[in-house]
């Protein structure tokens, strides 16, 4: 069956009936992974096989970018923040652009080797020394910086055989409010956010290189009243016709604080889904999930299954046989080095 919009998540470490039943629902077509949901790898791969078994076709993921959001710790490598790179690059531009693709190789291959199709990463937020939540999460302060390794990670995940999911589109790095909390309003133009936090995302899409991007949940005051993420201008408008962008759009979490602007839940996905969204997320509230199955009220986009189906990982390896591949080894004592 086509894939549906919504992505949502399992409440343990493994799939109760409820959840396989949820599953098999056709509007879902994406689930996603927290810390909770992942003990050690042997039941990783138990959970994944339910999942499967559950329902072949869905998309599964992780927030798995490296440095403070890494939902996988114990048998897998540490992923350094994106930061790092940054500060590397500054030293040694060559040193950090290499160093970031293998971070993207590694991230990526891992996962595969679990048969998780993506990450959502990278981030491509600018660090302006305001945002908590993104800090270190961001490559660099300079667009083009951010650009170059940014680019340098897709390559990797994209050599290991995962798609990439740009985010926070356009950009949260100029705002210090937590969306998971609050709403943020950024007040700059719309020039200035186009000639700096976007130039990430426009030229990974101009190279042929974005897959997908993640909306901010921030209102952009000058631009439009909704949050990116609910807006037609960012998305249908600015991404899909002015930065000719075709890839996949995934709203942000729709139990995010700064998503209760725009109603209860079915009343999000409505908006994310008619601003322009592919998939959208409802995660860490069953409730919430529920009521978005039992309330949408529209037909499966075709266009939108089809751009979905870009996001299915490549034939991956088994973690064994990963592990005794020399890329993975230099992989692995490059980047615990930086740790």
């Amino acid at each position: 069956m086509p894939l549906g919009p919504l992505m949502l998540d399992l409440e343990g470490l493994e799939v109760s009936a409820e959840e396989r039943e949820i599953l098999q629902h056709p509007l879902v077509g994406g689930l996603i992974f927290f810390t909770r949901n992942y003990r050690e790898p042997k039941q990783l791969v138990e959970l994944v096989k339910q999942v499967r078994d559950a329902r072949r076709d869905i998309l599964i993921c992780v927030d798995h970018e490296g440095g403070r959001v890494q939902r996988f710790r114990d048998g897998f490598s540490r992923i350094p923040a994106c930061g790092k790179f940054g500060e590397i690059y500054e030293q040694d531009k060559a040193r950090g652009i290499s160093l970031s693709k293998q971070a993207g190789w590694l991230m990526a291959a891992e996962l595969r080797a679990y048969d998780i199709d993506f990450s959502f990463a990278p981030v491509l937020d600018l660090d302006y020394g305001v945002s908590a939540v993104i800090g270190n999460r961001a490559y660099h302060s300079d667009p083009d910086k951010a650009f170059e390794l940014a680019r340098a990670y897709i390559l990797g995940m994209l050599e290991a055989g995962m798609a990439n999911v740009g985010k926070h589109y356009p950009g949260h790095g100029a705002v210090a409010e937590d969306s998971h909390l609050d709403l943020p309003r950024d007040r700059r133009s719309l020039d200035e956010i186009m000639s700096r936090d976007v130039v990430p995302f426009r030229r990974l899409n101009e190279e042929g290189l974005l897959n997908a991007v993640m909306p901010a949940h921030v209102v952009y005051e000058e631009v439009d009243s909704q949050p990116a993420g609910f807006s037609k201008r960012w998305i249908s408008e600015i991404l899909r016709q002015d930065l000719s962008f075709d890839g996949v759009v995934f709203s942000d979490d729709l139990d995010m604080a700064a998503a209760n602007i725009v109603g209860n839940f079915v009343d999000r996905a409505n908006a994310a889904l008619d601003a322009g969204c592919d998939m959208i997320l409802v995660c860490n509230n069953r409730k919430g999930a529920v009521e978005v199955l039992d309330g949408l009220k529209r037909d499966i986009d075709e266009d939108s299954a089809l751009r979905l189906e870009t996001m299915r990982g490549a034939l991956g390896t088994s973690p064994k046989q990963l592990q005794k591949q020399a890329q993975w080894s230099e992989a692995v004592k490059a980047l615990s080095e930086l740790l």
